[in-house]
């Protein structure tokens, strides 16, 4: 399942031209110093967001803090399995985070 869901990440990522996957054991994007997403070793992807856009879209997509190696990920919602049968909205979703952390003050 998990090379599955890497050639899914892999192709969410293509869909956005201003940023690329990283990270060999552990798949992320990062842009300004921060990374804004990963795929864990479950085969979860997580997607990074201000504290006011995770809450909204926890309720939206009725999904949970996102957790890595047992410990969750502040800032990161789970993208449920559900939606990642929707690419498009999922590469959104990328492109969100990665306008979010480009508007942090660089690390």
């Amino acid at each position: 399942m998990w090379k599955e869901r890497l050639k899914l990440y892999d192709d969410l990522v293509a869909k956005c031209s201003r940023f690329e996957r990283k990270g060999k054991t552990m798949p992320y994007t990062s842009a300004n110093g921060y990374m804004f997403s990963l795929l864990n070793k479950a085969g979860e992807i997580g997607i990074r967001f201000s504290k006011e856009v995770q809450e909204k879209y926890m309720k939206e997509f009725n999904t949970t803090l996102y957790k890595s190696y047992n410990a969750v990920m502040k800032g990161y919602i789970l993208i449920p399995n559900e939606m990642l049968e929707d690419p498009n909205t999922v590469a959104k979703l990328l492109n969100e985070s990665y306008d979010y952390v480009m508007s942090l003050d660089t690390k």
